[in-house]
This record gives structure tokens, C-alpha cells and sequence, in this order.
């Protein structure tokens, strides 16, 4: 996976959730997975078809996708990932990726996106069938993580 697909993804992650959550965000250390994996508990997917293929994947616990909504509708409090928790979800996985793929079309690739898939629960897991390993990149909510952790997970390949 060449690091021209992967730091815009990360460079757009951190400085939207930096806006939109009004709180500090700290880039964990990366690290790579070339099998399925758990899901934390809330993911949103977002395909990419174009001169790359893969996906990216928005994985986070329950408590953090409530904080997200909460803090994105301005300061609301969510205890269930009710319909607007779920929407908010998706609408930060689209500010992240639509950010991350200008910054890749000012670089000549072109990509289009599915609009992002919105998982829930317990005992999930995501396979990665691209035969390329993927990129975790943790971001950590609020000092010290006290507000949670979005893990960006990204699996891309150039198109065969």
C-alpha cells in the first residue's frame, strides 16, 4: 500500500475530528492487519472504486459513536444509537473521506466512493479479501483518550 493513498486519509481524520468534536485528538502508533479483525462495537465503511480498490472503516465503541453524535449535534446527549446517532456516524465518515479524496484528486488519482455503510453490535468482524494488509491508525478522544478512540482502518490496492 503506497503511503500517498494512506496519509491523506489520516491527515483529513484528524483535523475533521478536531473540528467537529472540539476536543484533542492524538494520532496513536500505526500498525498493520492482514486478517479479519473485531469490530469495537459502531463502524462505517466507505468503498472505493477508481484507480484504487478497498475500503476504509470507521471502527469505535458504542460509548465513543454517542460522544461523537452528541458533540456533531451540539452537545446533545445520545444513550442509544438511535437514528440521528446512526446519521451523524455516516456523515463524519463522509466529511473524513470526501476531504481525503480531493486532497487524492489534487493529486491526480481519481476514486469514486459508496456512501458509507453503517454497521452496530457485538462479535462483529471484517475480512479483508484485497490481499493487501491494512492500515490501523487509532485516534485518541480527549486527554489521554478519556472520550474513546476512532480507529481509521484503511484497505486500499492499486486497481489490476
Amino acid at each position: 500500500m503506497r503511503v500517498e493513498y494512506i496519509n491523506p486519509f489520516v491527515e483529513a481524520t484528524f483535523s475533521i475530528l478536531k473540528e467537529v468534536l472540539d476536543t484533542e485528538v492524538k494520532r496513536g502508533d500505526l500498525y498493520l492487519k492482514s486478517s479479519s479483525m473485531s469490530i469495537q462495537g459502531v463502524a462505517a465503511l466507505v468503498g472505493l472504486a477508481g484507480d484504487v480498490e478497498g475500503r476504509v472503516l470507521f471502527d469505535m465503541t458504542k460509548p465513543t459513536a454517542l460522544f461523537v453524535a452528541g458533540a456533531m449535534n451540539g452537545g446533545e446527549v445520545f444513550t442509544t444509537m438511535d437514528e440521528m446517532a446512526k446519521a451523524t456516524i455516516q456523515e463524519l465518515a463522509n466529511m473524513i473521506t470526501a476531504r481525503a479524496v480531493t486532497q487524492l484528486a489534487d493529486l491526480g488519482f481519481k476514486f469514486d466512493l459508496t456512501p458509507p455503510a453503517l454497521f452496530t453490535g457485538e462479535n462483529m468482524e471484517v475480512s479483508n479479501n484485497l490481499k493487501v494488509e491494512a492500515l490501523i491508525v487509532p485516534m485518541d478522544l480527549g486527554v489521554n483518550g478519556a472520550k474513546g478512540r476512532i480507529d481509521v482502518n484503511v484497505a486500499i490496492r492499486e486497481r489490476i
